[in-house]
């Protein structure tokens, strides 16, 4: 079966070119998270959560791949090892098998069990993918929250303005220090857009690598279990043609 670890290194190495380009421009992310760090350091925690649930998807498959690899080679092992997540359908199935090389499953049977592990991993990447879903909604969320912000600020400054002053220096005065408001609702806006969006492409792709990870195991898995098992309902089928 293929080997997690390579799947761990590219999300690694992913992450770490992330890192470097986001210290190349530190300044302007900086400048744009502080429009409004509150709401921003919300998004950033998203990601983080984020992050670790996909490490958590590839991890996961490790102690599965152990103990397919014990039971594989019949070690006494396998009794004292913690009963797998993704494989308990297959080891409640299984259960205590003499012939590790060789065991008999119904046709039904074995396609139950892969079914079962197949909606376990799905049941992982959904959270994944709402993670993602999330990242985009609060950018978007603080997009129109910064736009609000803006025409109510905007607003204020029309409503404000005494054209009828003689001096218009202090009306300009007026204007100039009433608009620091409504640029401030527009940077909470674009940078909450900037960080939504690019933390969704960051996760997206690592759930992607993470999906790739367990495509592969779920593939060897099934490559295995047909190889191996010895499907005890079409012998039963020939016996009722004949």
């Amino acid at each position: 079966m293929s080997n997690p670890k390579h799947t761990l290194f590219w999300m690694t190495l992913f992450l770490a070119v992330v890192v470097v380009v986001g210290a190349l421009i530190h300044k302007p992310l900086a400048t744009a998270f502080m429009a409004n760090w509150v709401f921003n350091l919300l998004i950033v925690g998203v990601l983080i959560v984020g992050i670790g649930l996909t490490y958590r998807q590839v991890f996961v498959l490790f102690p599965e791949l152990r103990w397919i690899s014990q039971f594989r080679t019949g070690h006494s092992g396998l009794s004292v090892l913690q009963e797998p997540r993704l494989l308990k359908p297959l080891a409640r199935q299984l259960g205590e098998e003499s012939k590790r090389d060789r065991f008999k499953l119904s046709t039904l049977a074995l396609r139950t069990v892969l079914d079962g592990i197949h909606s376990r991993m799905d049941e992982q990447r959904e959270i994944t993918r709402y993670f993602i879903s999330l990242l985009i909604f609060l950018g978007l969320l603080g997009t129109f929250w910064g736009l609000l912000g803006t025409i109510n600020a905007v607003g204020d400054v029309i409503a404000n303005l005494d054209m009828g002053q003689g001096d218009f220096g202090t009306v300009f005065a007026d204007l100039q220090s009433g608009l620091l408001t409504p640029l401030q609702g527009m940077g909470t806006a674009f940078s909450s857009s900037l960080l939504g969006l690019g933390g969704s492409l960051i996760l997206g792709f690592l759930d992607i690598q993470a999906g790739h990870a367990q495509n592969r195991f779920y593939d060897g898995l099934e490559e295995w279990l047909t190889g191996v098992t010895t499907l005890v309902d079409i012998a039963g089928e020939d016996d009722l043609q004949s």
